[in-house]
Formats: C-alpha cells, sequence, structure tokens
C-alpha cells in the first residue's frame, strides 16, 4: 500500500491497533498556500542574523523551542510535536496529534511537564493550538518566512519520533508547493484513529515542503528550520510506499511539512476567531 501518513506515533495499548496517523492520496499540480503572516502570532522576531549553517548550532537555538505532546484519548495514546509560540504556552502542532484528545501534556526539551488545552484546530490546514497551563519563561521559537524557500536549501527536524525527544535530522528541501488532498471519490480515507469515513471530509488538504530530513511518526507538529535556526514549516506527514494496515511506517527520505506562513495565517483565524 502506498500512502501518505500523519508523522503521529501512537501507543501499542491503542485499540485495535489504529493508524498511525491520516492516510490520503498524493497528487500531483495545485498551487501554493497563503503566504499571509499574522501579528497574533507571537513568536520571536525574525531578524537577518546570520548562522554558520551547522547543525549544531541549529539544534542548540532551536530544541529548546520544540515540544514533546502526548495525547489520550478513548482509544488509546498518541505522541507527536509541538512549537512554542510565546513564553506563556502558546503551542502549535497539528490537528490531527490532538484529534479526539482528552488529556494533552507537554514535555518541554528539558523535561518540564504541563497539562494542555486545545485552544481550536483546523482539521483541513491540520493546525492545532494548545494552551498550557501555569507556563512561564518558556523559549519561543522565531518563525522565518517559508515564501523565501528554495529547492535544494538545508533544512532541520526537530521532534519526538516514536517517543524519543529532542531528536534532530537534517536534509534539503526537495519540493516546494507540493499538494497533499485525498483521491476522492468512495475511495476509504483512514484517519489518525481508525475512523473510517467514505469522502475526504476529513482529510487534511494543504500544499506542502517537501524534504529527505527524516521525519517518522511522532514528529508531526515539530519543527522544520533553516540554517538561521527559523522555524519554516511544521512537520506533518511521511510518504510510505509500504504502509502496513495499522499504518505502521518509517521514513524514506519523503516527508512534509506544512509551511510556516500558512501555519500562521490559520493559528491568527483560531486565537483571533
Amino acid at each position: 500500500m502506498t500512502a501518505i501518513i500523519g508523522a503521529t506515533a501512537l501507543a501499542a495499548a491503542l485499540i485495535g491497533g489504529g493508524a498511525g496517523a491520516a492516510i490520503v492520496g498524493l497528487t500531483g499540480g495545485g498551487s501554493a498556500g497563503a503566504a499571509a503572516t499574522s501579528s497574533s502570532v507571537t513568536g520571536q522576531t525574525v531578524s537577518d542574523a546570520t548562522s554558520s549553517g551547522d547543525v549544531s548550532a541549529v539544534a542548540a537555538k532551536v530544541v529548546p523551542s520544540v515540544v514533546q505532546v502526548n495525547v489520550t484519548t478513548s482509544q488509546g495514546e498518541a505522541i507527536g510535536s509541538g512549537v512554542i509560540l510565546t513564553p506563556d504556552g502558546r503551542i502549535l502542532t497539528n490537528a490531527h496529534v490532538v484529534e479526539g484528545a482528552q488529556n494533552v501534556t507537554i514535555t518541554t526539551s528539558d523535561g518540564k511537564k504541563y497539562q494542555a488545552s486545545v485552544v481550536g484546530s483546523d482539521t483541513k490546514g491540520d493546525i492545532a493550538v494548545l494552551q498550557a497551563q501555569g507556563a512561564d519563561g518558556l523559549t519561543a521559537a522565531t518563525l522565518g518566512d517559508s515564501s523565501k524557500l528554495v529547492v535544494g536549501q538545508e533544512v532541520v527536524a526537530i521532534g519526538s519520533p516514536g517517543g524519543l525527544q529532542n531528536t534532530v535530522t537534517n536534509g534539503i528541501v526537495s519540493a516546494l508547493n507540493r499538494p497533499l488532498s485525498d483521491v476522492g471519490g468512495n475511495k476509504q480515507q483512514q484517519s489518525p484513529f481508525s475512523r473510517q469515513t467514505s469522502n475526504g471530509t476529513s482529510a487534511p488538504s494543504y500544499t506542502a515542503i517537501q524534504t529527505d530530513a527524516s521525519i517518522n511518526q511522532g514528529n508531526s507538529g515539530g519543527a522544520l528550520v533553516n540554517a538561521q535556526g527559523q522555524v519554516i514549516g511544521i512537520n506533518s506527514a511521511l510518504y510510505s510506499p509500504s504502509a502496513s494496515a495499522n499504518g505502521s511506517a518509517g521514513s524514506v527520505g519523503i516527508g512534509f511539512a506544512i509551511p510556516i506562513n500558512d501555519a500562521k495565517t490559520i493559528v491568527d483565524q483560531i486565537v483571533n476567531g
């Protein structure tokens, strides 16, 4: 089975085995997503500061701004990642990470844990906003400009694949404006927790950054950053030419991220209505 799988890791105890995340078809063509930015997304101001591009330097800057997201649902537990937007605990993640959440806990890079609530989500854009309770002094990420990306540019992915927090991988931008959409018709689509639908109304649909930086289940909602340590995408899905029936899959060097400009627009809509 060839599939696009949202990169959320589910615990083995998940009832029914559960898919790793939404599985949709991959189609060609399409245009770039919205590139508007919003003042309500209060990540640190982007500057023109330069960097050597060394991965260790990028990791040192960005790892403190990426959290692990643990979610409990009626069907089991899931693990994803998130990006800190504000020092008081506003977190950006994927909608499929928190779908059906009954309890959400975030863990910062230094091991501190906070309960979190879901402020809102957009399933089509696969973006959600969390609020960590009682958080203060967190390290907000620096948000970049995804409209300035070029194919071949070096990028770094940070998240919690398989629950391995603070994992760093690197690669390049393999393609831009890659449309992810369901195949339509009566072909079954599979949601993050094995609920089946006969149409594409609940499947994510967005235009993605394609990267060969290793993205695996658990990376969903984590940061894709440039050589200056600016977040330019939210890791969201991986391509699997041989995904198993329960959605398990590993990286084959084809991963996808939601452009940060699109994510900022959606966050503004969620926060400000």
